[in-house]
């Protein structure tokens, strides 16, 4: 009765974001514990504490796109343009548009790159982080950028990897431009 129910969940979910929820429908039939565990990382993903928007979502995108270029990036460009984010905005995002991007979110962009990257330079960021939004956000971006990577990881560990595919905000295709994010992360950009 409880595998009915989370399907039932996972389907809803499905249809609101058209998204493919097989690789949660295989974790549930196959073993309900690691589903529970899998449901526990739903919840650290979904908080954003007192963050505004913007900055959280800058963190998902950017941490997104640094490990999946397809359908998880699709996902979260749904849910940021379901929380009001702006379309624009969102393209830059998308593609790695600094200069126009509000200042507090281009901060998030490149201390989201630094901390992927394992760059010592994001210690410096991080205390701009803690300044904005004290440690509440500095958690809410931090499991940002961590819960988000697992996701791509997951799928590609059991055989639901897409190739890199166009992202959809409105009525506009964008190209993830992972290599800029890669690249310049590593160089302290």
């Amino acid at each position: 009765m409880i595998r009915y129910a989370f399907n039932k969940m996972l389907l809803t979910f499905k249809h609101r974001y058209n998204y493919d929820v097989g690789y949660q429908q295989d974790i549930l039939k196959a073993d309900l514990g690691a589903f529970l565990k899998f449901m526990g990382l739903q919840t650290m993903s979904a908080h954003s504490g007192e963050l505004p928007v913007g900055p959280l979502f800058a963190a998902r995108i950017r941490a997104i796109i640094w490990d999946d270029c397809g359908p998880c990036t699709q996902l979260v460009v749904n849910m940021a343009l379901e929380a009001k984010l702006e379309p624009g905005l969102v393209r830059a995002l998308i593609d790695r548009d600094m200069p126009n991007l509000p200042a507090d979110i281009a901060l998030v962009v490149r201390f989201t790159e630094q901390v992927l990257a394992h760059n010592p330079e994001a210690d410096d960021l991080r205390e701009h982080i803690r300044a904005l939004w004290g440690d509440k956000g500095l958690i809410a971006l931090g499991f940002a950028i961590s819960s988000y990577r697992v996701y791509p990881a997951l799928k590609y560990a059991l055989g639901y990897g897409k190739a890199c595919s166009r992202i959809q905000v409105n009525e506009s295709f964008l190209t993830p431009n992972r290599e800029s994010a890669l690249v310049e992360g590593v160089k302290g950009v």
